[in-house]
C-alpha cells in the first residue's frame, strides 16, 4: 500500500510523494483522465522576463536533459506507465512547447493513442521578448489523446459550445497565464493557470470522475478538480511543491475562499 503525503478530509484530493516512474506501477486503479505537465527541458542557462525583472530560466535539475535521446526515453517511459492507468475510454492531456511536444506526439502515436486535438493556448498576458530578435513567446500546446482508437471518449460538447457563446469550441484558447492570486500559498516556476485546467476538466471528465496528474507540482489540476466535483490523485517528487499543493487544497476548506477562487475563473461564470 502506498502511503499518502496528504489526503483531504472528504478524500477527493490525494497527494503522493515520489517519482512517478516508480509509483505508477504500484497503483492498482484506472483513471478517467490524466493531465500531465512534464518537464519541458528548458533549463539551459537562458534568461527570461518575469514580474518586471530579467531572470534565469533554470528551474531545477528536474528540468534538465543532456540529449534528445534522453528526452525521448523519459517521455516513452512515463507515457507507457500512464497508458496502463487509463480506463479503456479514458483520455490524456499533455502540455508543452516545441522543446518537448513533438517528441510526445510521436511517442503517443507509437503507443497506440489516438490524438484528438492539439490545443493552442494563447496567453492573453505573455511576458515580453527581452532580446527583441524574434517573436514573443505567447503560446503553449496541449495535446488531447484517447487511449483506444476504437473506444468512444467522454466529451462535454454542449457545455464547451455554451462556454463559447453557443458556437463550437475551437482548438485555439485565449486564456491568461498564471495570476498573482493563484500564488497565495507559494510559487511554482511552471504553474499552470486554473482557467486552463478548469476547461480541460469540464470538457473531458464526468462529475465524480477520477483524474491523475503524474507531475502535479503545486496541485493546480487537483484544485480545479475539487472545485468541479471531481476526484484527484497527484504525484510529485519535490517536497516544497507538495507543501504548496497541500496548502492550496486546505484553502478550499473555507467556503469563502472557494467561492472567491471560483468567481475569478472565466468559464465558471458562464455555467
Amino acid at each position: 500500500m502506498i502511503e499518502s503525503f496528504f489526503k483531504s478530509t472528504n478524500r477527493d484530493y490525494t497527494l503522493l510523494h515520489g517519482d512517478s516512474l516508480k509509483l505508477l506501477p504500484k497503483i492498482d486503479f484506472k483513471f478517467d483522465c490524466i493531465f500531465a505537465d512534464p518537464p519541458y527541458f528548458l533549463s539551459n542557462g537562458g534568461i527570461s522576463y518575469q514580474s518586471g525583472e530579467v531572470v534565469c530560466v533554470d528551474k531545477g535539475n528536474w528540468d534538465k536533459a543532456e540529449t534528445p535521446e534522453q528526452i525521448d526515453t523519459f517521455n516513452r517511459e512515463w507515457l507507457t506507465l500512464c497508458r496502463e492507468k487509463l480506463s479503456d475510454n479514458g483520455t490524456i492531456w499533455i502540455s508543452g512547447t516545441y522543446h518537448n511536444i513533438f517528441s510526445i506526439a510521436n511517442i503517443l502515436k507509437s503507443l497506440g493513442f489516438k490524438i484528438l486535438n492539439v490545443v493552442t493556448w494563447v496567453k492573453t498576458n505573455p511576458p515580453p521578448n527581452i532580446s527583441c530578435r524574434f517573436f514573443t513567446y505567447s503560446s503553449e500546446f496541449v495535446i488531447w489523446a484517447r487511449k483506444n482508437p476504437k473506444k468512444p471518449h467522454y466529451f462535454n460538447y454542449e457545455l464547451m459550445k455554451k462556454l463559447n457563446d453557443n458556437k463550437q469550441m475551437p482548438d485555439v484558447w485565449h486564456l491568461p497565464a498564471i495570476a498573482r492570486w493563484e500564488k497565495s500559498c507559494g510559487k511554482h516556476p511552471t504553474q499552470k493557470p486554473l482557467s486552463l485546467l478548469t476547461r480541460i476538466i469540464l470538457a473531458s471528465t464526468p462529475e465524480n470522475g477520477w483524474i491523475l496528474d503524474p507531475f502535479c507540482g503545486s496541485g493546480t489540476t487537483g484544485i480545479a478538480a475539487s472545485l468541479l466535483g471531481r476526484r484527484f490523485l497527484g504525484i510529485e517528487k519535490e517536497l516544497p511543491f507538495l507543501e504548496i499543493a497541500k496548502n492550496r487544497r486546505e484553502e478550499l476548506n473555507s467556503e469563502t475562499t472557494r467561492f472567491a477562487i471560483a468567481s475569478k475563473i472565466k468559464d465558471l461564470k458562464k455555467i
